[in-house]
């Protein structure tokens, strides 16, 4: 259609499943009913049976053969054109609302159809309601909805919403199917919006004697997304927006430390959202990466080493408010979650250069909605580790108060191997509407029986240095 462009941008329409997505607003039915029934539009064969007039209004009597009986109908705005059509004897398939007076049915009005048998959909638009069915008519087909990805059921929904052959396909609509294609055409849409800039270096560092030299054997997938970042990173013209996405214990850190040593002697930075976390990070690096390598940890705190000069800085959040912190081509962030967009944001924004941009490695073991469409709208790319370099070794069980005596003997026995205990509380205070026992009601139970019992919580303004005391010292938290 040579007029469809002009339309689109009419009806606002960007691609052919927001055209899909016009929905019918109502629908017309010409499906001969099977009995009368008041208020309701109804369509009916007929036989004029008499025909008389009064006062300007043209009175008809229809015989309805299928339902052995008559129905009286009234016109009100008579012309030449409806003495002609109503003539007695003469055969229609007749529609109107059918209404009573004084306590008989009747059709008022009604109109002689052509065609029957149909449910027809009306489309509430800007423009005229006959250019939007050709538009629907000419692109929504079974074979264009099939090329736009959709399955069987999802094209099923839409064909029977815009040529509906019974009721049933306008009364009972799969909403679940329609409301998948709605956010299946929103991420569709957002691939196109995808923008890449070039990176600030071509990063190409050799990590084969860092991967040789570790005291254990990287899993196939830790390589594979090793693999990975390396093409990433060695990429001038398009600066890299990665997600690594892995479960806790899965090995992400072996994927921070490995992209680290790809960008040396080129620096690098890590930002994570807790001191805990960094300092973790930070002693694996002090651990596993060269010892010429020089590595700066950066905290509101206390710091250790100087950034200025080093080649990987590992930081939280204070990372963002120092002023001659470094440029450098690679900016990774784990946890990326915990973080807002602005933070990471800044961080970016921090690091590039002119139109250039550093290339973006992010971790995250549970990535927020906001980044799961990202992923699915390809505005990053995304890497996966399924498998953990250990089977873990998890025992659930749930007990109940004849068991405590047994609790406490397993949490002294954890104790004496010199192993940490955790224990986890639903309330941080007294509650007088869940009946569940607080923190600050069990603490002292704990703080009397054990020694280094450790207290906190997510409002707690010294969480992060009572959780660092804890690692060092602690039995039970």
């Amino acid at each position: 259609m040579q007029e469809a462009k002009a339309l689109f941008q009419k009806l606002k329409i960007r691609s052919l499943l927001d055209l899909a997505l016009l929905t019918p607003s109502s629908y017309s039915s010409s499906i001969l009913s099977t009995e009368l029934k008041e208020g309701e539009v109804q369509t009916f064969e007929a036989v004029v049976g008499e025909v008389k007039t009064s006062n300007g209004k043209l009175y008809v009597v229809f015989d309805l053969p299928n339902l052995n009986r008559e129905l009286s109908s009234i016109f009100f705005r008579v012309t030449p054109y409806h003495y002609n059509l109503f003539s007695v004897g003469s055969h229609h398939y007749i529609q109107g609302r059918v209404s009573s007076f004084r306590g008989e049915l009747q059709m008022s009005q009604p109109k002689s159809l052509k065609r029957v048998g149909e449910i027809i959909p009306k489309y509430s638009t800007p423009i005229k309601e006959g250019l939007v069915k050709e538009l629907i008519e000419y692109y929504i087909t079974e074979e264009n909805l099939y090329a736009e990805g959709l399955d069987s059921r999802e094209v099923s929904v839409l064909m029977k919403l815009h040529y509906p052959k019974n009721r049933e396909d306008i009364e009972e609509i799969d909403e679940d199917a329609l409301k998948f294609i709605e956010a299946f055409n929103h991420i569709k849409k957002l691939k196109g919006k995808r923008y890449d800039f070039p990176a600030m270096e071509s990063l190409n560092g050799n990590i084969e004697r860092f991967i040789s030299n570790l005291p254990f054997s990287l899993t196939h997938e830790q390589k594979y997304v090793i693999d990975e970042v390396k093409r990433d990173l060695n990429q001038k013209e398009k600066a890299t927006k990665r997600l690594i996405i892995g479960d806790v214990g899965s090995g992400k850190t072996m994927i921070i430390l490995a992209s680290a040593m790809i960008a040396y002697p080129q620096k690098s930075i890590l930002m994570a959202p807790t001191s805990l976390l960094a300092m973790q990070i930070y002693e694996e690096a002090k651990k596993f990466l060269p010892k010429t390598m020089k590595i700066a940890l950066v905290k509101q705190s206390k710091s250790q080493g100087d950034y200025t000069t080093a080649d990987f800085i590992i930081g939280t959040h204070a990372i963002l408010y120092k002023d001659d912190m470094p440029q450098v081509p690679l900016i990774m962030v784990d946890e990326q979650h915990r973080f807002g967009t602005k933070q990471r944001a800044s961080l970016e924004q921090m690091m590039a250069n002119s139109d250039k941009k550093p290339h973006f490695l992010q971790f995250s073991a549970t990535p927020i909605p906001r980044t799961q469409a990202m992923m699915e709208s390809e505005l990053i790319d995304v890497s996966l580790i399924t498998s953990t370099p250990f089977d873990k070794d998890i025992t659930t069980e749930v007990i109940g108060k004849e068991d405590f005596g047994r609790l406490l003997a397993d949490i002294e026995t954890e104790i004496a191997q010199n192993h940490q205990v955790l224990i986890v509380y639903p309330l941080v205070e007294e509650s007088t509407n869940i009946p569940y026992q607080s923190i600050d009601e069990g603490r002292g139970f704990w703080e009397k029986r054990y020694q280094n019992v450790f207290v906190t919580h997510g409002k707690d303004k010294n969480k992060e240095e009572v959780l660092i005391e804890f690692r060092e010292k602690g039995d039970i938290l």
